[in-house]
């Protein structure tokens, strides 16, 4: 079974934080790392953009990358938000057994 990381960024710290609950409640991500100060520069609509982001990372199995993407893609408020995903390696093995005991099993 292999874990991943997904990153997202979000315009709205309270959105990321609503987002980020309700994926730990379900059980699809196992936990949320938000970091609520980020600077980001981004080529939009032809011109380079300045903005204050937050930036969150999940940790949780690779086959459930799609329901996790798709909630945050329905649910976010950026037209295009960014989602993707690390593929975890070289980990803690009682930090993997952690993830795997939280984690809700296959639907």
């Amino acid at each position: 079974m292999a874990y991943i990381q997904i990153q997202w960024t979000s315009g709205k710290i309270d959105e990321a934080k609503k987002i980020s609950k309700e994926l730990v409640k379900r059980k699809w991500v196992a936990c949320a790392n938000i970091l609520p100060h980020v600077d980001s520069f981004y080529l939009w609509d032809g011109k380079v953009q300045e903005d204050k982001e937050v930036k969150v990372f999940f940790k949780t199995k690779e086959e459930y990358f799609p329901r996790v993407r798709d909630y945050i893609i329905e649910h976010a408020s950026y037209e295009i938000p960014e989602v993707s995903q690390i593929l975890i390696t070289d980990a803690n093995p009682d930090y993997v057994r952690w993830l795997f005991e939280e984690l809700a099993e296959d639907e």
